[in-house]
């Protein structure tokens, strides 16, 4: 038995039919939002072909948001329809979880609501999300993974450090390493790893397609190696080294 009484029922009843009533209107008028309506229809061209890219972009987010207004229409249509079959069988303002009468002012503000506000599957989140939001979420998590154990590839990391290298705003004074003095040694935590190769030398030494014509690419791997070696030769000079270079 309902704990609301024949007053209450009928007012309720009345905003019931006036919603179904307004939103019926609402789609028929404007043929669901427009839904129906392409760009050939609104623009009086025979193709789209010739239009700016940015033209057909907002007409198809303008359909989604009619499908996306007419889709919230339907649903609180139905709703309404479950609401005012619950008036005729007598089960109206009782929750369909637990049981319980649903209170007065919630039936007011809500009058379509068929659950409590304990019960209402609108308060709770969805634990099902979609298997695409693993490598969305967190953001920098899924661009940074040097903490991962089951990922080595190239990510977001490496990619500041290739852009990052061509320079950036910050002086060597925001360096994070406190020996820095050159912008030449800005970049944060430059990789070490050889790209491309797995010797240091076969980044700058190269020959033509025959395999001869040996010349070298005087990159910052050819610049190391060619200090180290100066280094070693003073060593070996003044006596300090190991002459094995």
């Amino acid at each position: 038995m309902t704990h609301l009484s024949k007053k209450q029922i009928e007012q309720l009843q009345h905003n019931l039919l006036e919603q179904r009533k307004d939103i019926t209107h609402r789609l028929e008028e404007n043929d669901h939002y427009g839904i129906s309506d392409t760009t050939r229809q609104n623009t009086g061209e025979l193709s789209t072909l010739d239009n700016h890219p940015a033209d057909l972009g907002t007409e198809v987010f303008e359909r989604g948001k009619d499908l996306a207004l007419a889709e919230h229409d339907e649903l609180h249509l139905q709703r309404i329809e479950g609401a005012l079959e619950r008036i005729q069988d007598g089960t109206y303002g009782i929750c369909e979880t637990c049981r319980r009468p649903i209170k007065l002012d919630r039936l007011q503000a809500l009058p379509e609501t068929a659950y409590c506000k304990e019960h209402s599957p609108q308060t709770f989140v969805a634990s099902n999300r979609p298997i695409e939001e693993m490598n969305m979420y967190p953001a920098f998590g899924r661009t940074s993974r040097d903490e991962r154990d089951d990922f080595n590839g190239f990510d977001g990391e490496d990619t500041w450090q290739i852009v990052e290298s061509y320079g950036s705003s910050n002086s060597p004074a925001m360096a994070e390493d406190s020996n820095v003095d050159s912008y030449n040694d800005m970049e944060i935590e430059a990789s070490d790893e050889l790209d491309g190769f797995c010797e240091p030398f076969e980044s700058y030494v190269a020959t033509d397609i025959y395999g001869k014509n040996v010349f070298f690419f005087r990159n910052d791997v050819y610049r190391k190696h060619m200090d180290n070696v100066k280094h070693l030769a003073v060593e070996d000079s003044l006596g300090t080294g190991s002459n094995t270079y």
